[in-house]
């Protein structure tokens, strides 16, 4: 069975309360944007290089691109490689629901003295599940105690001291503490030589760029014309709740909700199945348009069967106003 985060196990199906139709002349599917709307509405999943920090590397990407505003998703110390998701323009605060969502990470760790290979096998097993954890010096959270969760650790090579490993943890989980205290129950001792992240949140490496190669993409675009390399580089934002529980609503609902507007019961046509009080649910349009985050405030079921009441409160907003008034003819 392969490894997975949490949110990747989830198989929610959709309810449905009423069957709806969305006006093609309102709004535009997210695949339909131009090149100039996903430029400032994107995320960009970058294959952050060894030695720029995170933030370092954000700012090259505005440079390439001619973008001025940006955000990622966590922090990768300079050293460490891999998925990092950039979100620009409008985009950025969605970034921000991938923060809490798992990361996946390949670690090289150097043993300092020879163990048997069944023995660190079996100590990194024992790793699986809960585990405490008090951040490192240098680090810029409160040197606590706290508890986090790995979801598992494959082994994937030992060759004498080196051993390569999988991990999926959760966010907020120190790959450099966690080993550090392997090595401290191998009695052994032993350091992180080298880390990549593989996953943040849904963002994986079937989609990564490279500096290298945004920046060829959009000189493509201003000397040739070519849009196409350029948009192979931007995702759409809704890939960004990819991991969320989901709402769809009725067109009339867009427009009001676009000002903050809670979700009352009448305007859902439908949702996923898994949905619980409080969680962070997104709410999309009938195109698949991410509307707005905001927290449930009744279960799936009762969001199908009752007939009125508030069934989210809506934190942020991410869908223009006017998009959806029925005079207007965007797309």
């Amino acid at each position: 069975m392969p490894d997975l985060l949490p949110f990747e196990k989830r198989r929610p199906q959709i309810l449905h309360k009423y069957t709806c139709d969305t006006n093609p002349l309102l709004g535009c599917p997210p695949a339909e944007r131009t090149l100039e709307q996903f430029l400032d509405y994107a995320v960009v999943n970058l294959d952050k290089p060894a030695g720029p920090t995170s933030r370092a590397a954000a700012d090259m990407l505005n440079r390439a691109l001619c973008v001025k505003k940006s955000g990622h998703s966590g922090t990768l110390d300079p050293a460490v490689t891999g998925v990092l998701p950039i979100a620009i323009g409008r985009a950025t605060r969605v970034i921000q629901t991938i923060l809490s969502a798992g990361k996946e990470y390949i670690c090289t760790m150097d043993v300092h003295r020879r163990v048997r290979p069944e023995t660190i096998t079996e100590v990194l097993a024992a790793f699986v599940g809960e585990i405490t954890q008090t951040p490192p010096v240098r680090s810029r959270v409160k040197r606590d105690p706290r508890k986090r969760t790995v979801y598992y650790l494959t082994v994937l090579e030992i060759h004498g001291r080196v051993v390569k490993f999988r991990v999926g943890c959760q966010a907020g989980t120190y790959i450099r503490k966690l080993v550090h205290d392997i090595g401290q129950t191998l009695k052994t001792g032993a350091h992180m030589a080298e880390l990549r992240r593989t996953k943040a949140g849904p963002f994986d490496e079937s989609n990564l760029c490279t500096l290298d190669q945004i920046a060829d993409a959009h000189r493509a675009w201003d000397d040739h014309g070519d849009p196409q390399p350029l948009r192979r580089c931007l995702i759409e934002p809704e890939r960004a709740v990819a991991h969320l529980p989901k709402i769809w609503i009725d067109d009339t609902v867009v427009e009001p909700m676009s000002f903050g507007a809670a979700l009352a019961v009448p305007g859902i046509c439908k949702c996923d199945d898994d949905i619980q009080p409080n969680a962070t649910t997104a709410v999309m349009t009938l195109k698949d348009e991410l509307t707005a985050l905001g927290k449930a405030q009744m279960t799936s079921k009762e969001m199908i069967e009752n007939k009125k009441g508030i069934a989210l409160k809506t934190k942020k907003v991410f869908i223009p106003n006017g998009l959806y008034k029925p005079s207007k003819d965007r797309c």
